[in-house]
């Protein structure tokens, strides 16, 4: 097990480069891949960063050279021969192949393209635009290279003994949570912390301290390269960009309107069982589940990853039992802004209700909160997300209006069209 605060002690930025991997990324966005390469390989997309924390100044605290270095870093990866191979003949979600020898072929020869970086005051902006398969991977090293940075900026004025004792109330804070989550009796849980986490190596950390502390009720992580390295499940379905991107496309109200539900439709001609997991909240779930086709409750389950979560998760059993499914069967996943403390209200909440799972992201490999003073370790909340296709502007409106993104005559007209209605607008921590 690697010594965490030494490595960070010792490291001259080159040392330990933020990205190692193409596939140290999130599941889903191979599985998504795959799929655009197929049916949209030349739609051209621009993913841009958007720091919702603005009292996180970024461009102060990070070196602009430094993040260039680390963006330059990961345009010179591509897959290893062992990679390959894992992502060819491992088992995912109990099928053999899940990755066809066309995408293999097409991912073993990616190099991602290039990158625009510009200082706006106390913030970057950082765009990508191209071929949508190619422009897509880079959100998730993006933000992983962010975020480090940030905190290796907080880090590099610590002296050697500041960091051990820094790492070892963090690791103590952790297995707290860990001791509490072990004592849910049916827990189900994965890391989904990848895009959002202090380090890889406090990432890969935790996820050991998962393994150990909670045996099987640890389910996996979204991190395709620690679950290769420790040989666990790599978890992930789909994610909002499917249903922005085909939205923006569309030329009018109506074919707008169907867009989500023929992004789903194209999903289930490919995936079956535990990845036919419904996201119902890109527009907002309550409109989402009052339109939806009948066909779609008998999919696996949904995942509930904006606003209220047990709001969603009642709406969700609510939508089964009006089309004469038994929600005991169906699967509920949570996964936005989770802590102990939220885990375990909804474990009690639904458990018996639904089959209740969790995806516990940034307060899993990032909470760092009250370590350090001024809370300058804190998470802080950064996404990357597209924002146009084909020249088109796109838009995400969540179930909590803090998170609405586009423009906003776009917005107020996609609020029209699916039905948005009021919402409660809520904290956006991370």
């Amino acid at each position: 097990m690697a010594d965490i605060a030494t490595r960070v002690y010792n490291h001259k930025w080159q040392i330990d480069p933020i990205i190692r991997s193409l596939i140290d990324t999130d599941f889903y966005k191979l599985l998504m891949c795959q799929s655009i390469l197929r049916n949209s390989p030349d739609t051209q997309v621009c993913f841009s960063l958007i720091n919702r924390s603005l009292t996180v100044p970024l461009a102060d605290m990070i070196d602009e050279g430094e993040l260039r270095e680390q963006l330059d870093h990961v345009r010179t990866l591509s897959l290893t021969r062992g990679e390959s191979t894992w992502l060819r003949g491992n088992m995912f979600y109990g099928k053999r192949q899940m990755f066809s020898p066309e995408f293999m072929g097409w991912f073993e020869g990616l190099r991602l393209p290039p990158y625009h970086l510009e200082r706006r005051g106390s913030q970057y902006e950082l765009t990508f635009e191209g071929n949508w398969p190619e422009v897509m991977l880079w959100e998730v090293p993006a933000l992983a290279i962010l975020m480090e940075l940030r905190g290796r900026a907080v880090l590099h004025q610590m002296g050697r003994f500041e960091l051990q004792v820094l790492y070892a109330r963090a690791m103590t804070k952790l297995w707290s949570k860990i001791e509490e989550l072990r004592a849910l009796p049916g827990l189900s849980i994965a890391d989904f912390g990848t895009r959002r986490r202090h380090s890889f190596l406090w990432q890969d950390w935790a996820v050991q301290a998962m393994i150990e502390g909670l045996g099987p009720k640890f389910t996996g992580t979204s991190n395709c390269l620690i679950a290769m390295r420790r040989d666990i499940e790599a978890i992930g379905t789909n994610a909002h960009e499917l249903p922005m991107i085909r939205a923006a496309l569309t030329d009018n109200d109506d074919a707008l309107r169907a867009a989500p539900y023929q992004v789903l439709a194209d999903w289930q001609e490919e995936h079956s069982g535990n990845l036919r997991i419904i996201l119902p909240d890109t527009y907002g779930t309550e409109g989402f589940l009052r339109n939806a086709p009948d066909w779609l409750a008998g999919w696996t389950g949904m995942r509930i990853d904006s606003g209220d979560p047990a709001t969603g998760a009642e709406l969700a059993i609510r939508w089964w039992q009006e089309r004469g499914e038994d929600p005991r069967g169906k699967l509920v996943i949570f996964s936005d802004g989770l802590d102990t403390d939220t885990i375990v209200a909804l474990h009690r909440q639904f458990s018996g209700r639904v089959r209740v799972s969790f995806g516990w992201g940034t307060l899993l490999t990032n909470d760092f909160r009250g370590l350090v003073p001024g809370d300058r370790l804190a998470p802080f909340s950064l996404v990357c997300k597209a924002v146009s296709a084909n020249g088109r502007p796109t838009v995400k409106l969540s179930d909590n209006p803090n998170k609405a993104t586009g423009p906003a005559d776009e917005i107020a007209r996609y609020r029209r069209v699916f039905g948005t209605g009021a919402q409660a607008a809520q904290d956006v921590i991370v």
